[in-house]
């Protein structure tokens, strides 16, 4: 470290000085003046221990380079704020970028509930009413359940489940799907908080109907099955169907959970997808309550949804631990206008998730020749961009090793890595990915809508 002289420190300016030159006025206004004093007095500090580089002889120079530090972490706070990100990595439920883009119509409805809502009044009778009653309706006319409470995400769904049903008793499950799911959080740990033991029954990969007969006994509370959303055993397994589980907990009075994870409402084979658990059709097999989450596959806002039996979901309403879990208003109008999409049948059309799925390689081919074609008349570079077939990802812990074949618009550059930072720190940011030395975005997980500013982003990008 340059550790500055005596003289030079002596000519470091005054906190208050800096607070009153122009440029710092503007921050103070926009961020407060307590958190500028804060980065003033960082920045001073760190030139008095030379962690900032080497400090000029000339105070007019010092000053100018404090307020540019200054600046620097104004900008840096700034990047770390919640802000729309253009997602073309070709993932489509990207975790670290938020899972599921909601529908316009879902943004709409939670720009409206953010003022003065009728979340727990009856609007005819002008009484309390209760909350999420609403969107309960929608999740059993869209699933065909007797009742529905939403939670704010599948672990809370399994672990209000789990502890209401279960607490201080035995949950049989099989040894195959005892799965990790994100953040490691794995599935024991939660049966644990829940006050529930674990009876693992079968091997890794072959569990029968008789392993989860032969475990049931005076300790036994339920039967569970677990979609192993973000892994998949093939070859030499076997498996119990929620039938043959639902079929078993009924001859013994255990009530069969299956949590299918994703949420998946529709038969995905069609577009070339893997079957999915379905939950009318896991309702429909005999599950007394099947668990999802509402960012993957259905399309809305992070919520976990319990539907099922109504004399189970009202148990699981009585307990104090499900307001602990309960969802705010503009999480249910989310919810409530996707589910909406659903039931009206425009589920491919109109919820992103959906219709990025779906969507043709040839479509994408399309999109992006006229992209080029926006790029060559707006930059000098355009020999920089070319079109590549790429393989996109549903992502999410949703449908594991499956890909999609999709059109990206490749970036050729010096350096693929500095090139994709420069397009993740813009505005707003695009998130891509580098490949065999080109920076690549995927199309198939960019808004259309976004198109025109995508072409602006990527023109900076190799203007610089």
């Amino acid at each position: 470290m340059n550790v500055p002289s005596s003289q030079q420190l002596r000519l470091l300016p005054a906190v208050e000085r800096v607070l009153n030159l122009p440029p710092l006025v503007s921050l103070c206004a926009q961020y407060g003046r307590g958190t500028v004093t804060g980065w003033v007095r960082q920045t001073l500090h760190d030139f008095r221990c030379g962690a900032a580089g080497p400090l000029s002889s000339i105070a007019t120079e010092i000053e100018a380079r404090v307020v540019q530090m200054v600046s620097e972490l104004a900008e840096a706070s700034t990047l770390q704020r919640l802000r729309k990100v253009i997602n073309g990595t070709g993932v489509i439920l990207h975790t670290n970028l938020g899972r599921a883009p909601l529908a316009p119509a879902a943004i709409e409805a939670m720009i409206e509930a953010a003022a003065a809502t009728n979340l727990e009044v009856d609007l005819t009778t002008g009484r309390r009413g209760r909350r999420a009653a609403a969107v309960e309706t929608l999740c059993r006319e869209v699933t065909g359940a007797e009742a529905a409470l939403v939670v704010n995400n599948c672990a809370a769904a399994t672990l209000l489940t789990l502890q209401t049903l279960a607490a201080g008793r035995r949950v049989i499950i099989s040894r195959g799907q005892l799965i990790e799911i994100g953040g490691s959080f794995r599935l024991p740990d939660v049966f644990q908080q829940a006050g529930v033991t674990l009876h693992e029954v079968g091997t890794t990969n072959r569990t029968r109907l008789a392993d989860y007969a032969q475990a049931i006994g005076p300790e036994s509370a339920a039967l569970l099955r677990v979609h192993p959303s973000n892994y998949r055993i093939s070859g030499f397994c076997e498996s119990v169907a929620i039938a043959e589980l639902a079929m078993l907990g009924k001859q013994h009075q255990l009530p069969a959970i299956d949590d299918v994870g994703s949420g998946c409402l529709y038969d995905l084979t069609g577009y070339g997808l893997p079957d999915e658990p379905i939950v009318r059709e896991s309702l429909q097999a005999g599950a007394d309550l099947v668990l999802f989450s509402g960012d993957k596959l259905l399309g809305g806002p992070q919520c976990g949804v319990i539907v099922g039996r109504a004399d189970l979901v009202a148990r699981l309403r009585s307990n104090p631990l499900a307001r602990a879990l309960r969802v705010d208003k503009v999480t249910l109008a989310a919810l409530q206008a996707t589910l909406e999409i659903h039931r009206a049948g425009r589920a491919f059309t109109d919820i992103p998730v959906l219709r990025q799925l779906s969507l043709a390689a040839d479509e994408l081919h399309a999109r992006g020749t006229q992209l080029l074609g926006q790029l060559q008349a707006v930059t000098s570079h355009a020999e920089a961009f070319s079109l590549e077939a790429v393989m996109s990802a549903p992502g999410g812990g949703t449908l594991p090793d499956q890909t999609l074949p999709s059109w990206a618009v490749a970036v050729n550059s010096s350096n693929a890595n500095e090139l994709s930072q420069r397009l993740r720190l813009g505005t707003p940011a695009v998130f891509a990915r580098v490949q065999e030395g080109l920076t690549l975005v995927d199309l198939r997980t960019v808004n259309p809508d976004d198109d025109s500013t995508l072409v602006r982003c990527l023109a900076e990008s190799v203007a610089e």
